[in-house]
């Protein structure tokens, strides 16, 4: 099996503000991974990453809040989407 994209999306919420995700479902875990999805989840305002969700070989699940990077516990495809929304939307209402 190749690996599948699943989502491969931009969102512009506002002229300064986007999102962008992308989802592949992989054959095979990641080393440092216990499912087999890899992800890039970003929100971007102004030019920079504020939230990043993803996994990387070597990191596993991790988050990006701000500067700071912490262990994100990946549980399902759709808990990962709420998640980050949620962050999203956090960020904005502050």
């Amino acid at each position: 099996m190749k690996a599948e994209a699943l989502m491969n999306e931009r969102h512009v919420l506002f002229e300064r503000l986007f999102v962008e995700i992308v989802i592949w479902r992989v054959p095979v875990p990641l080393p440092s991974s216990g499912h087999t999805f890899k992800y890039r989840l970003a929100f971007v305002v102004d030019g920079a990453c504020v939230r990043r969700y993803d996994n990387e070989v070597g990191k596993g699940d991790h988050r990006h809040i701000d500067d700071k990077e912490e262990s994100y516990a990946f549980t399902t495809y759709d808990a990962l989407l709420t998640d980050f929304w949620s962050d999203v939307e956090a960020w904005r209402s502050r």
